[in-house]
């Protein structure tokens, strides 16, 4: 499975943006899909997770300010990321099948400029 995140950019604090995750191939709803970020010099970590029959997870970080939701029809994942910080930039990853062992898109790259 391939993964394309797209949606990144460059944005001042308080402002939004939306990434978008599209797959190669169909992904059952059942399997977590899911978006990470890395920060220079730190971990990567969860922002947020969602599959079917499940409430999504969100990271502590970011828990009041972002949203995920999926469209299985399209084969996408997406993100809608508010009241951003600088503390938000980083390089957002999009996963397929969790962090262990499953897929992981390119990343793109999250600016908030103060």
């Amino acid at each position: 499975v391939q993964l394309q995140a797209s949606g990144g950019g460059l944005v001042q604090a308080g402002g939004s943006l939306r990434l978008s995750c599209v797959a190669s191939e169909s992904i059952h709803s059942s399997i977590r899909m899911g978006w990470y970020r890395q920060a220079p010099g730190k971990q990567r970590e969860l922002v947020a997770s969602i599959r079917s029959g499940r409430d999504p997870d969100y990271g502590d970080s970011v828990e009041d300010r972002v949203t995920i939701s999926r469209d299985n029809a399209k084969k996408s994942v997406y993100l809608q990321l508010n009241s951003l910080k600088p503390e938000d930039t980083a390089i957002y990853y999009c996963n397929a099948g969790g962090p262990r062992n499953g897929f992981w898109g390119q990343g793109t790259l999250v600016t908030v400029s103060s």
